[in-house]
């Protein structure tokens, strides 16, 4: 079991599912639906400090190079556009909100970026998108619950 709990810490923490991708795995791996949603949404919650390091040393010391600036406005510009108007509007709860939709390009490491861009205060950032990860941990986890329970009774 704690092969398959760190296996889930490691998915939640990637870009590539986060919490979403992680908690199903636990559960079809017979993990509890507890242990399941508070691995996923501890690991998927330490993606803001992580990645607002990241690009706070990143930028301090790759801003000079061109490729880094082209690559930063690229990222910039998309990530606009996928937040659209709603976290620049409605700051901290728009924030929330983006990140508890589970949907394919949404989620902390989006939220994060969002959070950079617009200059959302970080102790509230880190709060919104904490509730956000918290709010799709517990839909994702609910979802995969019921869904076993009917694979299960087939």
């Amino acid at each position: 079991m704690l092969e398959t709990l760190i296996h889930t810490f490691l998915l939640s923490l990637s870009p590539f599912g986060e919490a979403r991708a992680g908690i199903p795995y636990a559960m079809l791996n017979n993990v509890h639906l507890f242990w399941a949603v508070l691995v996923g949404t501890v690991a998927n919650s330490l993606v803001f400090p992580l990645l607002m390091w990241m690009i706070d040393t990143f930028s301090r010391k790759f801003w000079p190079f061109r490729a880094y600036k082209r690559g930063v406005v690229y990222f910039s510009r998309r990530a606009k556009k996928i937040v659209g108007g709603n976290v620049e509007k409605h700051g901290f709860w728009g924030l929330m909100v983006f990140v508890m939709i589970p949907l394919p390009g949404t989620g902390a490491y989006m939220g994060t970026i969002a959070a950079n861009i617009f200059k959302i205060n970080r102790k509230k950032a880190f709060i919104a998108i904490t509730l956000g990860v918290f709010i799709s941990s517990v839909f994702v986890g609910t979802c995969s619950y019921l869904g076993l329970l009917g694979w299960q009774n087939l």
